[in-house]
């Protein structure tokens, strides 16, 4: 009886020391773990859409970049002399009398003495800060035919702007203030090596909301929009909108790589900014000239179409056509011929006639570069010094490149319809008009659509130049134009 009465304590004694123990031991587990930080294990993985290494790339918030980058940033206020009255029919050039009842002479002999109002006009910009004295990136646009340019910084101080040079083509200005101190710039960065799906950040003066920051994503690069002859847009789904233009479009290491430009009207989330590249490219020649000295190899180039790859036997479409090699020009002297595919220029691959364009514009004037062609099938490295595009250059390109009259023409492709809301998917499309030739004379604007020359139809680059050839004979032309939901015939001299 006592052995087993013996029994039972021990067993009890042992019972309780167990509990006891397993107490203990849970309270310090329970411990431990509300003092221990949280999280997995470190052999539990964890799904994840931003590795480590990406963290700096995709913020929790931009707060910090946006205060550190706005005082960069600038808000311009323009002011220009508008205007109106006077011999101007209210039809516009589609006068609704025609020639039979005097079309604007009508106009012009009974209400001709009604005497012209001058009116300011008002808009507003942005623009970015690249030295400490005050030069200041915007767009040419922002400031164009202004007569006073008004610069606010974002501690409140104004100062009054005068252009130092612009450049129509690519939409960039430089302006510059007279500051009392040194003021803060906006570091430059590389647009070349930005990837599609990199985080952006814009700051601009959105209808006049002064330092609006938003954030995106680079939604694609090269876009070509029909806004000039040298489209290499930058589109993002940052919000940017009227007043934003300008501005400067920031990488997360809160460097520029772009100015915006542009936007699409009938969508949302579709912006377009200017490579920073292209702008530190025409820097120097803005600051010393005023307007920007271009690179000129005398050819004229087409596309390759997969009839032109076929007929050829090329492995791809990739490179630019050689159609017409101007005599007397640097690439007649250094032996190109037409029918010359240009597939690379110093070790660059060239994928198509309008990223050889922006090339070969990019290049200083008296540098010598190699251009890689394919000949009959053989490779060949040509060395060109590269010559100044001028006026008359570009008059002896007019047929073949599409500019012609002062104004350059480009066939409408599906993002330029997209872009500007057209309903017309195919034809050809004004991109640009030089101050002082005959197609601004007579009125004709960018994004004016021509349907016909002298009467016959043309819906593509290759029957505009043929059609323009025929012209050269006599040296005028007539077009048919379509300018939102009007249509009318302008005339053109040489």
């Amino acid at each position: 009886m006592r052995t087993e009465n013996k029994g039972r304590k021990t067993f009890i004694m042992f019972l309780l020391a167990f509990l006891i123990g397993f107490f203990v031991v849970s309270v310090v587990e329970v411990l431990r773990s509300s003092f221990a930080p949280s999280g997995p294990g470190p052999d539990v993985q964890v799904a994840s859409a931003v590795s480590t290494g990406d963290v700096s790339r995709a913020p929790s918030s931009f707060a910090d970049l946006a205060e550190k980058l706005k005082p960069s940033v600038v808000n311009i206020s323009t002011t220009k002399t508008v205007r109106s009255g006077g011999l101007r029919s209210p039809f516009g050039q589609g006068s609704p009398f025609g020639p039979n009842f005097g079309g604007d002479d009508f106009f012009e002999r009974f209400f001709g003495d009604m005497p012209q109002r001058q009116f300011k006009q008002k808009s507003l910009g942005s623009g970015f800060i690249i030295s400490h004295d005050g030069y200041i990136f915007t767009n040419n646009h922002v400031v164009e035919q202004a007569d006073k340019i008004l610069v606010k910084l974002s501690d409140g101080k104004e100062y009054e702007a005068k252009v130092i040079g612009k450049d129509a083509k690519t939409d960039i200005a430089l302006i510059k203030i007279k500051p009392n101190d040194s003021l803060p710039v906006a570091e430059t960065g590389d647009s070349e090596k930005l990837r599609v799906g990199d985080w952006v950040l814009a700051i601009g003066n959105p209808f006049g909301l002064e330092q609006t920051v938003t954030a995106g994503i680079v939604s694609a690069k090269g876009r070509v929009i029909g806004a000039g002859p040298y489209d290499n847009f930058i589109q993002t789904d940052a919000s940017i909108n009227p007043g934003n233009s300008g501005g400067p479009l920031f990488n997360m290491e809160g460097k520029v790589v772009g100015i915006n430009t542009a936007i699409v009207a009938q969508g949302q989330g579709i912006g377009f900014a200017i490579p920073i590249s292209m702008a530190k490219n025409i820097l120097p020649d803005l600051k010393a000239k005023g307007k920007v000295t271009r690179g000129w190899l005398g050819v004229s180039v087409q596309e390759i179409n997969e009839d032109i790859a076929k007929s050829m036997k090329l492995k791809d479409k990739n490179g630019a056509l050689i159609s017409d090699v101007f005599k007397g020009d640097p690439a007649d002297k250094a032996g190109l011929k037409s029918g010359d595919i240009v597939t690379e220029i110093n070790g660059k691959p060239v994928k198509d006639m309008h990223e050889l364009l922006l090339m070969i514009a990019g290049f200083r004037v008296g540098e010598t570069i190699k251009v890689k062609i394919l000949r009959d099938g053989q490779e060949k490295v040509i060395p060109i010094t590269v010559a100044e595009r001028t006026e008359k250059s570009e008059m002896a390109s007019a047929q073949q490149s599409g500019e012609a009259f002062g104004m350059t023409v480009q066939e409408i492709t599906p993002e330029i319809a997209q872009h500007l809301g057209l309903s017309i998917k195919k034809g050809l499309i004004v991109a640009d008009v030089q101050e002082g030739t005959a197609a601004e004379e007579v009125g004709i604007q960018p994004q004016d659509i021509i349907l016909q020359v002298n009467k016959v139809k043309v819906t593509t680059m290759k029957e505009y130049q043929k059609e323009i050839a025929k012209a050269g004979e006599n040296g005028s032309i007539l077009l048919l134009i379509k300018r939102g939901k009007a249509t009318f015939f302008v005339p053109l001299m040489k």
